[in-house]
């Protein structure tokens, strides 16, 4: 595993700062083994919210939580937004005798239920997959390729990186999208998401994309706010300012990984 240790600093200056730490990011960047490297999986400490134990000792969260100390982690927080006002309960405590850091896969829940509930309480980390710093200058043309997200790049060969960048799209199409409450088809997404791949770094239209998948233009500027939101594209929005002429008002689109850049 290559060492992040300006991001793990990061967080942990965060944690010192902060009662709650969100550290939020696409599925498979890496968001659970920096936790572990906090908290072991085999704490009492530590809620996986995937894993039926952890939301069995979840079903009364305030008696689940309200005796530990020190830092509790709880991974794919999206899962259990009601956790979100028993939290703010928690660490409005004085004194306060644990911290949370929480984990979520980039869900717009998350975002929204933590600034109505934990405003002022919470500190927001975004990450993504390895930087080119983090994997090396000299790695650069197989970063290019491969991109960021861990098991992607740390494949043994570039057969094994193509399969698993095309098992996790596969993946995200079918089971991730819908467990974020989307109800699109895997095919319609996967149709768009191609075509976004031949608009990176130009100038996005929408009306062209619309036309050419045969749906409204509110659907496609849906779906592409949809991949922003999960961290799988960025959207550069223009310059804009009222001079009297004519100016480019669309956003530019990029690929946060180009790894998926070059699958799709």
């Amino acid at each position: 595993m290559i060492p992040r240790p300006k991001l793990f600093n990061r967080i942990e200056n965060a944690i010192r700062r902060s009662r709650v730490v969100a550290l939020i990011g696409a599925r498979q960047c890496g968001k659970t083994t920096l936790a572990r490297q906090f908290v072991s999986p085999e704490s009492e400490n530590y809620f996986d919210l995937e894993n039926p134990f952890s939301l069995a000792r979840l079903d009364q969260p305030m008696v689940a939580l309200k005796d530990l100390n020190g830092l509790v982690v709880i991974d794919e927080i999206q899962r259990r937004p009601d956790l979100f006002p028993t939290l703010r309960v928690l660490c409005d405590r004085d004194p306060a005798p644990a911290r949370f850091l929480i984990l979520g896969s980039a869900s717009p829940d998350l975002l929204r239920q933590s600034s109505e509930s934990l405003a002022g309480r919470l500190t927001i980390i975004s990450m993504s997959g390895f930087s080119l710093e983090e994997a090396g200058f000299d790695s650069q043309s197989k970063h290019w390729r491969r991109g960021g997200f861990p098991l992607s790049y740390l494949a043994t060969s570039e057969e094994n990186s193509h399969a698993w960048r095309k098992d996790f799209v596969t993946t995200f199409l079918e089971r991730d999208i819908p467990q974020f409450g989307f109800s699109i088809p895997a095919s319609a997404l996967f149709r768009f998401w191609s075509m976004l791949a031949h608009y990176h770094g130009q100038v996005w239209n929408n009306a062209e994309a619309a036309r050419a998948l045969n749906v409204s233009e509110g659907t496609v500027r849906r779906y592409l706010d949809l991949l922003q939101d999960l961290f799988m594209v960025r959207q550069l929005a223009p310059w804009h300012a009222n001079l009297g002429k004519r100016q480019v008002k669309s956003p530019k689109v990029y690929f946060r990984d180009t790894g998926l850049l070059h699958y799709l």
